[in-house]
């Protein structure tokens, strides 16, 4: 059994270049002064955390570590969310997603994926080194771009496409069963998993992973018109951690959940 702590906060909204949100001292002691406990760590932010030096380096792990505690609060996961969408992109999102990766595979998707998959590999074992037994991440999208059941889909495309995901994130759960620590994706729109069903098609292919487990957040089920509680009676078992945040269902009549642009005139 194990007791519930916190709050905790995720830094990937908070990060930026100008103080108290530019270097990882800063961004600790600000999170404690708000009355946090723990921070949940994005990797991708090279300011904060340089996740390599952190998979390859126990000490550069306490040292890190040493910092937070400095101001009273913990690391409790490290995040490769925008990497994890990078393991499986479908090609319609290269240009926004180029953003997310390093410049120098900018407009070259094998090289992209190459360095994500990497990342999630070296994300094991930071974790590992941290002592920590989660870690969060989203899926990816292959068949998201077919979402909505029109135009008809062809036969077997988004078998096809779970297939392809299964086989891509295989080899990383893995990774991180050698490293003792559960992988959560995080259930979202835009993810091709994206709601139980879609887990569950994933869950099937990668043969029922012990790693292969959640990160619960109501917020985007608010969004879906799922039932977030029963969702929880289904899934208990797997769902490793959770997002906590504000939501709400406010329909109009003139946009709803698809769409969402905004004239620029």
């Amino acid at each position: 059994m194990r007791t519930i702590k916190g709050p905790a906060i995720f830094l990937a909204q908070f990060a930026g270049d100008t103080a108290p949100f530019d270097t990882f001292d800063n961004i600790c002691k600000w999170a404690a002064g708000l009355g946090y406990k723990g921070v949940q760590v994005p990797t991708w932010v090279g300011s904060l955390i340089d996740l390599e030096k952190a998979a390859t380096s126990k000490t550069y792990c306490d040292e890190l570590a040493g910092t937070a505690a400095k101001h009273g609060v913990e690391i409790t996961e490290l995040s490769t969310h925008l990497q994890g969408q990078l393991v499986a992109a479908h090609p319609v999102y290269d240009t926004m997603l180029d953003g997310f990766a390093p410049a120098s595979v900018h407009g070259n998707p094998k090289a992209r994926q190459e360095w994500a998959v990497q990342q999630l590999h070296w994300a094991a074992k930071a974790s590992k080194n941290f002592g920590l037994s989660e870690h969060a991440t989203f899926s990816g999208a292959l068949a998201w771009p077919f979402l909505y059941p029109f135009p008809q889909r062809p036969a077997g495309l988004v078998e096809e496409a779970f297939d392809e995901l299964a086989r891509r994130w295989l080899p990383i759960l893995n990774a991180m069963d050698e490293n003792g620590v559960d992988l959560c994706y995080e259930i979202h729109p835009g993810e091709d998993l994206h709601d139980g069903v879609t887990y569950e098609m994933f869950l099937e292919r990668v043969k029922n992973h012990p790693r292969a487990n959640l990160l619960y957040d109501p917020s985007h089920f608010v969004l879906q018109q799922l039932d977030y509680l029963d969702y929880i009676d289904i899934y208990h078992e797997r769902i490793r951690m959770f997002h906590v945040k504000d939501a709400e269902f406010n329909p109009t009549g003139r946009q709803g959940v698809y769409g969402g642009y905004q004239s620029l005139d």
